[in-house]
Parts: structure tokens; C-alpha cells; sequence
């Protein structure tokens, strides 16, 4: 069982930047690739980011260059620095963690954290 809190949304004027962070609650985080998605209202929830446990990153498209997702094994934390914000980044941000077949399989998520681009 893994448990994930995220934390960090916000209201933010177009332009500007936010760090959004999930802890994960789980005894190796090693064992984890961790994921953010998002859903803005009457949206399907989209894939933003992904890293693999061995730091391999993936972004869609509309994030390329101005989100970047990094993780902290030692904190057992993923973070997802977002820059030059647009109104359509709105939406509820989730994490997600994968565990990676060897050591059961699993997928988890967290409870969302709001971010609202508006000036």
C-alpha cells in the first residue's frame, strides 16, 4: 500500500511558476515511477509528466520546456516545477506511483491539488 499527499497548488497570474510536491508514504521509494497527471473541468485527465525509478523523464506536448518533474529517493518525494504558466494549465493536479512489476505491480494516487492560472 502506498499513500501520496501532494502539495503546492495555488492561484498564480499567467506567466508565472509553481512547485508542486507528492510525498509517498512507502518503505523503498526505489521500487516506484512516479507520474503527474491533470484534469481540467470537463476534461479527461491527461498524463503532464513521467519519471521512471531510474530518472527517465517524459512530458506531453503542451509542457515540454516549461515543466520539468524531478524526484528525491532520499525523501521519498516527487516534484513537478511548472514556469511560464498559461490559463490552460488550470486544472486539479494528481500524482501517481507505478509499482514496478518486480516487486508486486500497483498503482496509487494522490487526492489532487488545485492550480488556477488567472490573472
Amino acid at each position: 500500500q502506498v499513500q501520496l499527499v501532494e502539495s503546492g497548488g495555488d492561484l498564480v497570474q499567467p506567466g508565472g511558476s509553481l512547485r508542486l510536491s507528492c510525498a509517498a508514504s512507502v518503505r523503498v521509494f526505489g521500487i516506484l515511477h512516479m507520474a503527474w497527471y491533470r484534469q481540467a473541468p470537463e476534461k479527461e485527465r491527461e498524463l503532464v509528466a513521467f519519471i521512471t525509478n531510474g530518472g527517465m523523464t517524459n512530458y506531453t506536448d503542451s509542457v515540454k520546456g516549461r515543466f520539468r518533474i524531478s524526484r528525491d529517493d532520499r525523501r521519498k518525494t516527487t516534484a513537478l516545477q511548472m514556469n511560464s504558466l498559461k490559463p490552460e494549465d488550470t486544472a486539479v493536479y494528481y500524482c501517481k506511483a507505478i509499482v514496478m512489476a518486480q516487486a508486486g505491480g500497483g498503482v496509487y494516487w494522490g487526492q489532487g491539488t488545485q492550480v488556477t492560472v488567472s490573472s
